[in-house]
């Protein structure tokens, strides 16, 4: 392992079209050459789209004026971002992807639950990308050629999505970060092209459907329908909480962290661009178009074509291309890159083909035989519901470590191994396991999202959704109390021990099997640092 003091010679960068052959092995430090900055345009380039819009018009539909809408939307993205920018400093401490890393808090079995949040989460925001990116692209080829807008122009359209994102993710790191450099600065140049065209159109004193003269009943659900909103636009900093160890793992680890946490968090508020686009038209729908906004079949792609003047067709269009394959790699490629080491006979450029192709199967079934377009945003919403507990045990888990990892002891899943470090109860950590699925069912009970899905519990704080707070303090409570009252073993702890919790003094099991010999060297000497 290379000393902090006498650091690798850095490794000339691989070219764009080298295909990525690291999987979620540790990065060496050598091949470390990425930058805060690198995680900035990845980060924001992965949401600075058009299905990000539409997310943005939530509030509009939840039938709020643009004034409660852009609170809601400030709320959202602020939360999310502190949520969210915390999961940065995993990847250049351990060099490996997020999943990877919980094995120290829910165990070597137990990281599989990253690893399906991540799964289930990529699809849920590629099919996002694909069907807002694919559904522009043939408005705006219609309303400029004449296209028809059968279902074959429709499949057409993802397919190309689809087979482009799926291109990219193939060939790996370098080569999305190379999309995502372009699609940032393009996409910004036409959001803020968009605002120039709709600028005459758009009045800020649009007033929804919460007015004075509202009947009770209507008035009644403001509260729920402005925090449903807020959760809404929240889910999208959260989505990236199990994806940006794929990217940071690039970034060295003597990098100091807050750099590495304010990138992250920028990038989220960077996101208030497409999310006011998106708001904004969405209030000139209402006014101009309110057959697109009706909350039982909203429309906003088609409601953007048709408040939008001629020679903005193009550069929707534009922008539903470049979005289109920036936010579909940056969900795919890390679900590929981490189902390698969960199927081991797959290499990652296997792994991420066969991600890819259920991903795409899922996208058009869900679009031309089950309908799950309008499902969409439930769906992310749970799943955010779900991933965030998960996000929760890992930064307390890394608080109590005082941020020390052994990276040899996190690969024993990958190289099919046992024992070590995190091994705790047959490759389960039953403390950070216990803690997420108390919380995320907690979670799922009082979540209350209006017209879409109430949990049983939904109804009992008057129609609020308070899934997301009640499971964020539950998970931090019961995993706090569970590491106090049943201490880990001391060895996880490193040489100044834990945080604000105890640990026991017990015996921690010699790695064995493939290529064992550094893992069994690492567990002999608990209070060796391996924090580079």
């Amino acid at each position: 392992m290379t000393s902090p003091s006498t650091p690798s010679p850095a490794a000339p960068s691989p070219s764009l079209t080298e295909v990525e052959t690291h999987g979620v092995d540790r990065i060496p430090d050598a091949e470390r050459t990425a930058t805060p900055f690198d995680l900035f345009r990845l980060a924001f380039g992965g949401a600075n789209t058009f299905s990000t819009c539409v997310l943005g018009a939530f509030p509009v539909l939840f039938g709020l004026s643009f004034w409660q809408g852009l609170a809601a939307t400030l709320l959202g993205v602020v939360v999310g971002a502190l949520i969210l920018c915390p999961m940065a400093v995993f990847g250049p401490v351990n060099g490996t992807n997020n999943a990877v890393s919980s094995s120290a808090h829910l165990g070597v079995h137990g990281r599989v639950v990253g690893s399906f949040l991540s799964l289930l989460t990529a699809v849920a925001f590629f099919s996002l990308s694909v069907w807002s990116s694919g559904d522009a692209l043939v408005g705006g080829a219609h309303r400029l050629f004449g296209l028809s807008r059968g279902d074959l122009s429709y499949a057409v359209a993802y397919a190309l999505f689809a087979g482009l994102v799926l291109a990219v993710c193939v060939y790996g790191f370098r080569f999305m970060l190379f999309v995502n450099k372009i699609a940032v600065v393009s996409a910004t140049v036409l959001f803020l092209l968009g605002a120039v065209a709709f600028a005459g159109d758009f009045d800020p004193s649009y007033a929804g459907v919460f007015t004075d003269s509202a009947d009770a009943a209507t008035r009644s659900l403001f509260w729920p329908s402005f925090i449903g909103a807020a959760l809404i636009v929240l889910s999208n900093p959260v989505s990236f909480g199990a994806f940006l160890g794929d990217w940071s793992r690039y970034i060295p680890a003597a990098t100091p962290r807050r750099r590495v946490v304010g990138a992250a968090f920028l990038s989220q508020l960077a996101t208030l661009l497409p999310f006011l686009f998106g708001l904004s038209t969405a209030s000139i729908i209402a006014a101009e178009a309110p057959e697109y906004v009706d909350p039982a079949a909203p429309d906003f792609v088609g409601g953007l074509l048709a408040i939008s003047p001629s020679w903005f067709f193009l550069p929707v269009c534009l922008l539903a291309l470049i979005g289109g394959m920036s936010t579909g790699t940056t969900s795919l490629y890390g679900t590929g890159l981490d189902f390698s080491s969960v199927f081991p006979r797959l290499s990652r450029v296997q792994a991420t083909l066969l991600v890819g192709a259920v991903s795409i199967g899922f996208i058009f079934a869900g679009r031309f035989a089950l309908d799950l377009v309008r499902s969409i945003s439930t769906f992310a919403t749970m799943i955010i519901t779900c991933t965030t507990p998960w996000m929760v045990v890992m930064m307390l888990g890394f608080l109590t470590r005082r941020g020390w990892y052994d990276p040899e002891a996190l690969q024993v899943f990958n190289r099919r191994q046992r024992g070590g470090r995190y091994w705790f109860a047959h490759g389960w950590n039953w403390r950070g396991m216990t803690a997420w699925w108390v919380s995320a069912v907690v979670g799922v009970l009082f979540t209350d999202i209006p017209g879409q899905f109430v949990g049983p519990l939904g109804d009992l704080a008057n129609g609020v959704d308070i899934s997301l707070p009640l499971s964020l303090a539950v998970a931090a409570v019961l995993h706090l109390a569970l590491l106090w009252l049943f201490p880990e073993p001391r060895a996880v702890y490193g040489p100044e021990g834990p945080w604000l919790v105890r640990s026991a003094d017990v015996a921690v099991p010699p790695i064995t099997g493939p290529g064992a010999g550094a893992g069994e060297e690492a567990v002999s000497d608990p209070s060796a640092n391996v924090r580079a």
